[in-house]
């Protein structure tokens, strides 16, 4: 018998999809707004290019990719990852303005800026595969659990606990990502994790580092 030939390797549990082609994207630049899949975003939309966006959207397959500037200034440079939302509840106002709530699919990562004339800046970009199926240990769970107590405490907020300890790890460690009061730039660093596991590690470390640190310090960020 022939020798047999050696399994694949392993590939990274997140990767863009080999099925996926590079998309255009319409995006919505918006400093420490993060949107992770599977999860919503309500957005009040009253700047003209960003109700042009909408309008866009809404005629076409309703979506919106979420992405930061790497700093806060118009026209600046994007980071290499984002979310696409799809538009769900959406309420049209008299003068223009809309009030939506911005569901997440897809991570996404950036290829390059488009050239465009409309108001709003397009991107192409190449959809991200997120192992959808992934859990974490025990240890991690129960970890985290106590950490995120931990901080919860310190800063006075008041949590449901009971709730928290229903939810799936996804819900759970996406949702905090999501809404923890951390800077933009390690907001960021949350949605670039790899994986589930790398992203709660990674909150652990940032609910440690914002928790515990002394009020009267001067704020350190990942930037």
């Amino acid at each position: 018998m022939g020798r047999r030939n050696p399994p694949p390797p392993v590939e990274d549990p997140v990767r863009v999809s080999q099925l996926s082609k590079p998309t255009r994207l319409s995006i919505f630049p918006l400093p420490g707004a993060i949107l992770f899949p599977g999860l919503q975003l309500p957005l009040h939309i009253f700047e003209p290019r960003y109700r042009a966006l909408v309008g866009d959207a809404l005629v076409r397959d309703r979506r919106i990719a979420m992405i930061q500037p790497q700093r806060p200034v118009e026209g600046a440079p994007l980071y290499t990852v984002g979310c696409v939302g799809r538009i769900g509840e959406i309420e049209a106002m008299d003068d223009g303005r809309y009030n939506l709530v911005l569901e997440g699919t897809a991570r996404f990562r950036l290829l390059r800026e488009l050239d465009v004339t409309t108001a709003f800046r397009q991107v192409e970009g190449e959809m991200i595969e997120d192992d959808e199926d992934e859990v974490l240990s025990h240890a991690q769970r129960g970890g985290f659990e106590r950490e995120a107590r931990e901080f919860a405490h310190a800063q006075g907020y008041s949590v449901d606990w009971g709730s928290v300890e229903r939810l799936d790890d996804m819900s759970l460690i996406n949702g905090v990502s999501q809404i923890a009061p951390f800077d933009p730039a390690s907001k960021q660093a949350l949605l670039e994790a790899n994986s589930l596991s790398d992203r709660c590690e990674l909150l652990v470390q940032l609910m440690q580092f914002f928790g515990r640190r002394d009020g009267g310090e001067e704020i350190t960020t990942l930037q």
